[in-house]
């Protein structure tokens, strides 16, 4: 028999069988955006307008909430960098990112036309303090005409990490974003700092100490783009909302969770980011936590924003510190020359920025424990890397085995074993659910013969089947929540550092503790290393192959 979770053969892959909802049993496919609540008004200002993520994410989400009406009438854009640029010039340029998404599904003249009114752009050194004087200026003169409570304010910190403090500090000072002692309070100012929220613990810690120093934690949204996600979010509401599986959601009846974040690009011109990051910072303390905390946390009474961050808090907290050996079987690796779809593609010590003898992993597999009374003796396996054989994300929940098998089931040699029912979440892509089971395979009948095949069959949900329209981006998801004053998926202050106390203490020991053999690689175009596959298989597991 194969290894547990590998790829699945050709003949299963022909008895697969993918369920699909009767036309009688749920409502008709959706055709539009669902119904949503639109933002407040405010002035949007974007600090770092022509930085690579504003043109590739943030502009194409705001036009999208345009497209879809969930805009205020009320609403203006204003983008900030040091690149010189009239207003007419920024429209332009908006539109042509907004035109070059791939997430936008059709480009709407009606509505760009309406839109690009409301875009505006401001040339400015965002360390210096004569930029947000000007800045103060043209808000006052955008916000004249408006009734107080309209005047509300959401900064987005679309910047490197090195000048959030310096942000943080003149918005404060200028009075551009006063602190305010309640989410009620009108008119608001609101902070959406990206990730990466420090370097690690210590550096973590002292930004939210400055932060907290200025404003109220109601004002600050930390933004991590996978919980934008409809898979992400949908994982809360198929533990609550199906109860065939919350009740079997714990160590009773899972014998491992695995997640997966594989990507199949390199690390392109972030080498000299990358370089002082590497994939734990990168992925793991941030998109990976998230995935594990909403899968093992405690769902609250409520589906409130604390509710939600308090129980994801505890979860985080209920994993196990490292220990030497846990030390020792983490797993790190860099990616070497290999094929890209049927491409030849360079090792990460080839890539722009990077180090000829560089020792920063782009590949990380753990094994976490959580110390609670859902999870005790459970492991999470989580991994991550870029140049992998396929782009995906996926939480896979493998179940234990039958506790009692008839005899000659299988139709197999002796001492072979049915294989686990396997839960997986896909986050994307062809976001949705599968479920894998055992069935009879076709053939003689039950009194016929003492042995019967069993086979592996998949039943299968995806969310364009299902619901006929495109995902809205993440993004878009995430202003939204912004403007509306939802801070459920956005991470407080408590989670980051608990996060960092996870993480942290695998950087450290990395850092005194280099492979004394020289860095484990792996092809580009693969896997990963063995030495990740042997990191399961000491316990009797393998990893999916998705």
């Amino acid at each position: 028999m194969r290894p547990l979770l590998a790829e699945p053969t050709e003949e299963e892959i022909d008895m697969s069988i993918h369920v699909k909802a009767a036309p009688s049993q749920f409502p008709p496919p959706m055709t539009s955006m669902t119904p949503r609540e639109h933002g407040d008004p405010c002035s949007l200002v974007i600090f770092g307008a022509t930085g690579d993520l504003a043109k590739r994410k943030l502009f194409p989400a705001v036009y999208h909430l345009a497209k879809g009406r969930l805009l205020a009438h009320d609403f203006r854009l204003i983008g900030m960098d040091r690149a010189a640029m009239t207003d007419d010039e920024f429209r332009i340029l908006v539109k042509k990112c907004v035109e070059a998404s791939e997430e936008i599904s059709g480009f709407d003249q009606a509505t760009w036309e309406d839109f690009e009114h409301r875009l505006y752009y401001l040339q400015g050194d965002l360390t210096q303090t004569s930029a947000y004087t000007t800045l103060r200026d043209r808000l006052h003169a955008l916000e004249e005409k408006l009734e107080a409570r309209s005047a509300n304010r959401l900064f987005y910190l679309s910047v490197p990490p090195f000048i959030f403090r310096e942000i943080i500090d003149h918005l404060s000072s200028s009075g551009l974003a006063p602190r305010t002692e309640s989410p009620k309070t009108r008119p608001w100012a609101r902070i959406i700092i990206e990730k990466p929220f420090g370097h690690n613990l210590a550096s973590a810690l002292s930004l939210n100490q400055l932060v907290l120093s200025h404003f109220n934690e109601h004002q600050i949204y930390r933004i991590d783009h996978y919980l934008g996600k409809e898979t992400v979010q949908n994982i809360l509401v198929f533990r609550a909302a199906n109860a065939i599986f919350e009740p079997i959601w714990n160590r009773n009846h899972i014998s491992h969770v695995q997640i997966t974040a594989a990507e199949t690009v390199g690390v392109e011109s972030r080498g000299n980011y990358y370089e002082h990051a590497g994939v734990v910072r990168d992925m793991f303390q941030n998109h990976l936590m998230q995935l594990l905390a909403l899968t093992a946390m405690e769902l609250p009474h409520q589906m409130k924003a604390n509710l939600v961050r308090d129980e994801k808090v505890k979860a985080i907290r209920s994993i196990r510190p490292f220990t030497l050996g846990a030390f020792q079987e983490a797993v790190r690796a860099q990616y070497a020359p290999g094929e890209i779809k049927g491409k030849p593609v360079q090792g990460y010590r080839q890539e722009p920025g990077v180090a000829a003898d560089s020792m920063t992993p782009t590949y990380a597999a753990i094994k976490l424990m959580i110390d609670n009374g859902r999870w005790r003796g459970v492991p999470f396996y989580l991994r991550s890397g870029k140049r992998m054989a396929k782009r995906v994300t996926e939480i896979a929940i493998e179940f234990h085995k039958p506790a009692y098998l008839i005899d000659g089931l299988t139709g197999l040699e002796p001492g072979t074993e049915v294989e686990s029912n396997v839960l997986v979440l896909r986050v994307q892509p062809n976001d949705g659910v599968t479920l894998r089971f055992s069935a009879k395979a076709p053939g003689a009948a039950l009194a016929l013969t003492p042995e019967i095949e069993v086979a592996t069959v998949d039943m299968d949900f995806t969310y364009t089947e299902a619901f006929g329209q495109t995902l809205s981006p993440a993004y878009e998801t995430l202003i939204l929540d912004c403007m509306i004053g939802d801070a459920t998926l956005f991470t407080r202050s408590d989670e980051v550092e608990a996060g960092w106390h996870v993480t942290d203490p695998l950087l450290e020991y990395w850092a005194a503790n280099p492979p004394a053999s020289g860095l484990p690689t792996y092809p580009s175009g693969s896997w990963g290393p063995e030495e990740a596959d042997r990191l399961l298989e000491k316990d009797g597991f393998a990893w999916r192959k998705p």
